[in-house]
């Protein structure tokens, strides 16, 4: 295996990390055009989701997951 080479379980934990900013990357787009510019509790829900899904993939695969 090399260095940059995904295994199953890698994939999988990109794909939920990508679907996760997609989802809170929507919901933000959405709020700005409804004229809301703080951070509201859905926005907050989905930006944990989103950390939590960042922290299971490796740094050198877009997460924050450092080892």
């Amino acid at each position: 295996m090399g260095l940059f080479k995904k295994t199953a379980e890698e994939k999988a934990a990109v794909a939920e990390m990508k679907a996760a900013d997609r989802r809170l990357n929507d919901n933000s787009d959405r709020e700005f055009k409804a004229g809301i510019r703080h951070e509201t509790p859905k926005y907050q829900e989905l930006n944990a989701k989103a950390n939590e899904a960042a922290a299971k993939v490796s740094f050198w695969h877009g997460g924050t997951k450092r080892r």
